[in-house]
């Protein structure tokens, strides 16, 4: 069942940006969007079948008969919305709400196909109704930064598992395994142990395939004294985790010990440097400092963190171009790493929420370099 009350907050804070903007109404589409809006967990899929007019007093969701029973089960029977199934187009449905709401500023959110957006205008235009059709760009996206308790429940839980699968895996891998070999015992893991999805494609890259810092899992044997980057994260309620360990078969190398060292120091810099308020850029360009200091500036080259939530990369960002200050309550990843072509490559990710004081991570996970394979 949603978290009526969350679910409220999160609708308030809408409705106060439409007061500020001067909207008499908003359409949405984007999934992730109205899961936030409405609460309704695992309810949506790739499909954009759903559309959702918010206005002042009111909040209506147009759907079809594959999802509307379960809308009904998981928002109750007194839930602020009105749900229906009408057998007709989204862009009629909504010109036909802007009709009866005598809506005449209807703000859409640039996440909606231009193809709908158009087809609204034609079926406003059918209808005779005059409107102006504000586009909004990322505004809701801002407004979920800020994630609240609910939300941060739901990703504690969801890294319990990721957690929870690290130490399973570190017992599972050996020479002579390949990287597909570990996803699917990972994965399989986490979907057996409480993640009801996964966040995203698996990365297990082993020896030089680490280097490439969204290697695909393939047929790459496993080897004595290699080290393998695993990027992964489990889904619960809709909500996701994301976490990076590289882990080492047998005893690493003297250089190997070294890089590791340099990416742990850079992400411990960074995890200590952050707390609401921060220029996103000037987190990222910490770990630049720390690695290039060490001689492997040249090595590192993609953001130092992104937003996570309803969706695996949100915003805020640690990265060069992201020069707003971090909101408190918005959940971030810190994910320094050294690629070293032809050689191997190294990550160490943790998430978790920004506070007033400092970043409070979900992760639980070792930062030590554990070696597997024994």
């Amino acid at each position: 069942m949603a978290d009526a009350r969350a679910c409220a907050g999160r609708v308030e804070r809408l409705r106060e940006l439409m007061a500020e903007r001067g909207y008499d109404a908003v359409i949405l589409r984007n999934n992730p969007d109205l899961r936030w809006l409405t609460g309704s967990e695992r309810t949506f899929d790739n499909e954009v079948a759903h559309t959702a007019f918010v206005t002042a007093d009111g909040l209506w969701l147009h759907t079809d008969s594959r999802y509307y029973n379960t809308f009904v089960t998981r928002l109750g029977k007194d839930c602020a919305w009105t749900i229906d199934q009408d057998i007709v187009s989204p862009a009629t449905w909504a010109a036909e709400r802007a009709r009866a709401t005598r809506s005449r500023v209807v703000a859409v959110e640039d996440t909606c196909d231009l193809a709908f957006y158009d087809a609204f205008l034609a079926a406003c235009s059918a209808a005779s109704i005059a409107c102006l059709t504000p586009r909004m760009h990322g505004d809701i996206c801002d407004l979920r930064m800020v994630k609240d308790a609910e939300e941060i429940e739901l990703m504690r839980r969801a890294q319990e598992v990721t957690d929870a699968a690290f130490d399973h895996i570190c017992g599972f891998i050996r020479a002579g395994i390949t990287e597909q070999d570990i996803r699917v015992e990972l994965e399989n893991y986490m979907l057996s142990h409480g993640a009801d999805e996964l966040s995203f494609g698996t990365i297990i890259a082993t020896g030089a395939n680490g280097a490439n810092p969204h290697a695909q899992p393939g047929q790459t044997v496993v080897a004595e004294g290699d080290l393998i980057v695993m990027d992964y994260g489990a889904g619960f309620h809709d909500y996701h985790s994301d976490m990076t360990r590289t882990v080492c078969v047998g005893e690493p190398s003297a250089e190997q010990r070294a890089v590791y060292d340099v990416v742990r120091r850079a992400h411990e810099a960074c995890a200590a440097a952050v707390r609401a308020g921060v220029i996103g850029r000037d987190i990222h360009n910490i770990a630049v400092d720390v690695i290039t200091e060490a001689g492997y500036g040249d090595f590192f080259k993609h953001g130092l963190g992104h937003g996570v939530g309803l969706e695996i990369h949100e915003r805020p960002n640690f990265n060069r171009g992201w020069d707003k200050p971090i909101p408190a309550g918005s959940v971030v990843t810190i994910e320094p790493g050294i690629y070293l072509p032809g050689k191997f490559g190294i990550r160490l990710e943790d998430f978790g929420v920004v506070t007033e004081d400092g970043y409070e991570p979900f992760t639980r996970s070792t930062h030590d370099l554990v070696i597997v394979g024994k």
